[in-house]
């Protein structure tokens, strides 16, 4: 999911309770703020001496241990009205990806791409994944199916 869909699916939903589930069945907590909104810009070189550029937003979410067992998450115009705030100060990519950046104690911090969402009568729930890391320079490397050849690591490979 973009930045851009993100923000419209929430327009399209202000009324509804915010949720994110972050393993299968797994809820952040109602105690969650938006705490940091981060505007990335990677610019890569792969292991194959390959580059790339591109953008990333990144909404980090923080359980407050003052409000725990709080009843009701925050709504989707709670969250928009912030996520809007933070664009007039720095202007979104709307066409960057989006990733949600979550841990707590019983989950490593990490960011989670959106996979999926849900709408019910009253809520919103965004489905978050991992995505595993990969090799970008496979077949320069001459990687096939997760198998890496002995002469592909060494020093006059050119790779890794």
């Amino acid at each position: 999911m973009n930045t851009s869909d993100f923000l419209s699916l929430l327009a399209e939903h202000q009324e509804k309770e915010l949720l994110f589930e972050y393993t299968e069945g797994t809820l952040v907590g109602t105690n969650y703020h938006i705490t940091e909104v981060k505007h990335v810009m990677v610019d890569s070189v792969d292991c194959g001496a390959g580059t790339d550029a591109w953008t990333e937003t990144v909404v980090q979410l923080w359980e407050s241990p003052s409000e725990l067992g709080k009843p009701d998450y925050m709504t989707a115009f709670k969250a928009l009205g912030i996520l809007k705030k933070v664009g007039t100060i720095k202007p979104y990519i709307l066409e960057a990806e989006l990733k949600i950046e979550y841990g707590n104690a019983r989950f490593h911090a990490t960011q989670l791409y959106v996979n999926s969402f849900e709408v019910k009568e009253k809520q919103l729930l965004l489905k978050l994944s991992t995505v595993p890391t990969d090799c970008k320079a496979k077949e320069a490397c001459g990687i096939i199916e997760n198998t890496i050849p002995e002469a592909a690591c060494s020093p006059e490979s050119g790779c890794c």
